[in-house]
């Protein structure tokens, strides 16, 4: 930037060498704990997502398909789409899936090959036990494809630990980075069971193996297409700044914002958890449900009116009319976002003529809940 100009040269940078990629695809690896490959693929989460499913399910394959929100509603048509056989297991989206459950369907389909799980909904706040569930789905032997867009950097995730063998991140949520790039790792198995999917993505934006065989098998020497550059150092970056912060305290920050989130909620007294159990609830966004009789739209609505800046919004879909989130992911897992946001909700209780009278204890229980995690 110049005195004339404040805004970064953006456009006059030096370009991103297939070296720098591979080193960001390293840190990734890193945050994932993983030694498996890592390709860093040039779009949305969505990408590598539905890759990820096209690329290792073939017609014929049965899969295991974990719905605790929409986004494992999605990976269904996806599936089908492949010609699978597709057999769901579901929770409610006020709490998660149980590895019992999995258990119990793989038991009564020992032919399913794949299993897609979504590791926390930032949509409906919960979140899922995938190292239990992980366990249950390495010892029967299918494939395991998480989705952790919305828990990287905000719960622990151990992808070879727990045996995942397809991990598919973004930077968006608790990174605090850009969109426009993700990320996922590809274990062994994966890689053989793509290799031998004639149904798989070849020559296709949506393939993962011209990735291997372009880039990763070549040594990373050389860049399959140009690549999202500013996005790409963006990724970067973000993942620069959790190493600096810590990971440890990074997740801890997270925690800290969905305890204090929920303790002022629950003294708030009129506003309720959507997600009945601290356990199953996510560390990225905190979702209520709104008072009998009362729009969910109106409340965030009159939030909003009374501080335009806090992360709260209504759910989409059948779900808008009786759920709130409060999003506290990323630089919002803050302790003064936090406070702000219940303010804010108090403030609009009071607008459409709800009991808010406990807002001041709400925010000493929600200021204690932080103290108590992040401190």
């Amino acid at each position: 930037m110049t005195a004339a100009n404040p805004v970064p040269a953006l456009l006059d940078l030096e370009p991103l060498t297939a070296g720098h990629f591979a080193r960001i695809e390293d840190k990734i690896a890193s945050l994932l704990r993983t030694r498996s490959d890592v390709v860093a693929m040039q779009g949305e989460a969505l990408l590598p997502l539905e890759a990820a499913i096209r690329a290792a399910v073939r017609p014929g394959s049965t899969a295991l398909n974990v719905v605790t929100g929409p986004y494992g509603e999605t990976f269904g048509g996806w599936l089908r789409s492949c010609g699978a056989e597709v057999v769901t297991v579901t929770a409610p989206f006020s709490g998660a899936v149980r590895p019992e459950q999995v258990a119990d369907a793989l038991r009564e389909h020992p032919e399913i090959d794949f299993v897609s799980l979504v590791h926390a909904e930032a949509a409906t706040g919960n979140t899922n036990p995938v190292a239990e569930i992980g366990a249950v789905v390495r010892e029967h032997g299918a494939l395991l494809m998480l989705d952790a867009v919305a828990s990287v950097a905000a719960e622990p995730l151990l992808t070879d630990e727990w045996g995942v063998d397809l991990c598919v991140i973004g930077g968006q949520k608790a990174m605090a980075g850009p969109a426009g790039v993700s990320a996922v790792a590809v274990s062994d198995r994966a890689w053989a069971r793509i290799a031998a999917n004639p149904q798989a993505p070849r020559r296709s934006y949506l393939s993962l193996m011209d990735w291997k065989e372009r880039w990763i098998d070549g040594g990373r020497t050389a860049l399959p297409h140009a690549p999202a550059q500013l996005e790409m150092l963006a990724l970067e970056q973000a993942a620069d700044r959790v190493e600096a912060d810590g990971l440890a305290a990074v997740i801890a920050r997270h925690r800290a914002a969905a305890a204090a989130t929920r303790a002022g909620v629950r003294t708030l007294g009129t506003l309720t958890p959507y997600v009945t159990r601290d356990a199953d609830a996510a560390p990225v966004a905190t979702t209520l449900r709104a008072p009998d009789g009362m729009d969910a739209r109106e409340l965030v609505a009159a939030a909003q009116a009374a501080d335009a800046n806090v992360p709260v919004q209504a759910a989409a879909g059948d779900l808008a009319k009786e759920m709130i989130r409060v999003n506290h992911y990323g630089r919002a897992a803050d302790r003064s976002v936090v406070l702000a946001s219940l303010a804010a909700l108090a403030e609009g209780l009071r607008a459409l003529g709800a009991d808010a009278s406990e807002a001041a204890a709400a925010a000493e229980a929600a200021g204690a809940a932080w103290d108590g995690i992040a401190a």
